[in-house]
């Protein structure tokens, strides 16, 4: 990737973070963009289903004291998302560097280092 070419140009259009959307996923390896307001929130790896990561973390910023957030409230709040696929024989570069040059809120680790 260039320092002048736009890092989500290889990127599908977005689409609505609906449970169908995402059943719809590419089955071959790349990276998936989920997309809160237009601003990349996270990045994954397409053909992961475990969400988990992602889905702890929405929970835990919809905590409120005295109150876990549920199931629903998580998929509400991911169901006003977007969400974009790029297939790439190099997952883990393409997430590594999307993850260095956007720092998307929901990926906190540290891309390991070579």
């Amino acid at each position: 990737m260039s320092h002048t070419e736009d890092p989500l140009a290889r990127f599908t259009p977005p689409q609505p973070y609906t449970k169908d959307v995402v059943a719809g996923a590419p089955a071959a390896p790349g990276v998936h963009l989920v997309l809160d307001g237009g601003v990349v929130a996270y990045v994954g790896y397409t053909g992961d289903r475990d969400s988990s990561v992602l889905h702890d973390q929405v929970g835990q910023l919809l905590d409120t004291p005295g109150r876990a957030a549920t199931r629903g409230d998580i998929a509400g709040w991911l169901g006003r998302c977007e969400v974009r696929w790029q297939e790439t024989d190099n997952p883990e570069g393409t997430k590594e560097a999307l993850v260095l040059a956007l720092r998307p809120r929901f990926n906190r680790q540290a891309p390991r280092t070579r």
